[in-house]
């Protein structure tokens, strides 16, 4: 017999995590269509504050979906930075592996997942980037640290060792030692601008509620649909 808890003495195998056997269910709250704002934004705003309100950690914390021009899937966690009717705004290096991706294909989507509340929110669209006066506005709103390490990393390129960042790091400090940190040219932020918004709220057996705002294209009226769960 499997033991989904391993001894705390000694490593756990992979026989001696019972995957299978985890389960919970979702018993909080439903979602029906007359819970839901007319406008999708406002109704993500009343979601993400209850996420606050909860203390959930990083709230804002969202899986980024982009294909490959190969057409392979990838997913990475980052955090949205600003959301209004225009769409929702994350700030990554032009030069990344998602960047290289939406130049290629500017479709993708933003997954939240607030388990506590057992919600999610799946959101698709183009991703555009923003001007550059936005960009500069955002990163001067950084702590140091972290306007610095924008100019450290070569984001999802193969490096030697964990010294060559500490090596560049010290190379920029160096750098910068005596004025302001500058938006580097390779660093900025994206819109993602939706034609698709999906509200989940888990149920019992199962037999999730989601309902879906959706558009034909950007402009046009946003009609609500009931998906099966």
């Amino acid at each position: 017999m499997v033991n989904p808890m391993p001894n705390d003495s000694s490593p756990a195998t992979l026989n001696d995590i019972a995957v299978s056997s985890l389960r919970r269910d979702y018993v909080l709250r439903g979602l029906a269509e007359d819970d839901l704002d007319a406008n999708p934004f406002r109704q993500f705003a009343r979601w993400f504050q209850d996420a606050i309100d909860a203390k959930i950690q990083e709230p804002n914390a969202m899986i980024v979906s982009t294909v490959s021009p190969e057409g392979q899937p990838r997913g990475r966690i980052m955090l949205l930075k600003e959301f209004n009717e225009q769409g929702f705004v994350f700030f990554t290096n032009y030069q990344s592996e998602k960047a290289r991706h939406l130049t290629a294909n500017p479709r993708a989507g933003l997954t939240f997942s607030w388990l506590d509340l057992e919600r999610q929110i799946t959101i698709e669209g183009r991703a555009e980037k923003i001007s550059r006066p936005e960009t500069t506005a955002y990163f001067e709103s950084r702590p140091l640290g972290s306007r610095i390490g924008a100019w450290v990393s070569n984001q999802s390129e193969v490096i030697p060792s964990r010294e060559a960042i500490n090596n560049k790091l010290a190379e920029v400090k160096a750098r910068f030692a005596t004025g302001e940190v500058p938006v580097p040219d390779h660093w900025g932020g994206y819109r993602l601008a939706p034609v698709s918004i999906e509200f989940w709220q888990g149920r019992t057996n199962r037999l999730h509620d989601r309902l879906r705002y959706r558009r034909d294209s950007l402009g046009k009226p946003w009609k609500v649909e009931r998906l099966a769960p």
